[in-house]
């Protein structure tokens, strides 16, 4: 199972605040939606509540410490990570998408094996954040920069990380 965690991140790491997006980038949700349909997607009960309703096309894998939360019919509810990824594994999970929020971001980090960063050029208030990455865990394989325009309020850039090898 490819483990990919993918996030929207501003320069000084914040991710959000009052467990919301903080901008508008219609390129980052078509980006996310392409990227994550078809395929599971964990995140905290946060992060879900967020949502307001399970995503389409994709199977929601919830890290919840509240034993009475039931997830939506065909969706799942872990009390961990590493219970969500052994029921992976018996499904044999192609890709396992980690979409949020900070807490399990930085959880996460190091049972990942690929990143999807919008690197999202502001400096907003928040109050969540992403953890920092380690470069030397890590290595830059693709990025793409765009400007901001009528659809994407900041300037942005779409990184993707490869896990460097262990020698």
């Amino acid at each position: 199972m490819k483990i990919i965690l993918i996030a929207a991140v501003a320069s000084n790491q914040v991710i959000g605040r009052d467990n919301q997006l903080i901008w508008k980038l219609s390129s980052d949700l078509k980006r996310f939606k392409n990227l994550t349909s078809g395929h599971f997607i964990l995140m905290g009960r946060k992060t879900f509540e967020s949502l307001g309703k399970p995503l389409p096309n994709r199977t929601h894998l919830i890290i919840t410490r509240n034993p009475d939360f039931q997830a939506p019919e065909g969706h799942y509810c872990f009390s961990n990570l590493e219970e969500a990824f052994i029921f992976c594994n018996k499904l044999e999970v192609e890709k396992l998408f980690i979409i949020g929020g900070g807490e399990i971001y930085k959880q996460s980090l190091s049972f990942c094996d690929q990143l999807e960063i919008t690197e999202v050029h502001t400096n907003p208030e928040g109050d969540t954040y992403f953890p920092t990455i380690p470069v030397q865990d890590w290595e830059e394989v693709e990025r793409s920069d765009f400007p901001a325009d009528e659809k994407n309020e900041f300037p942005y850039s779409f990184v993707t990380y490869e896990k460097k090898a262990k020698p």
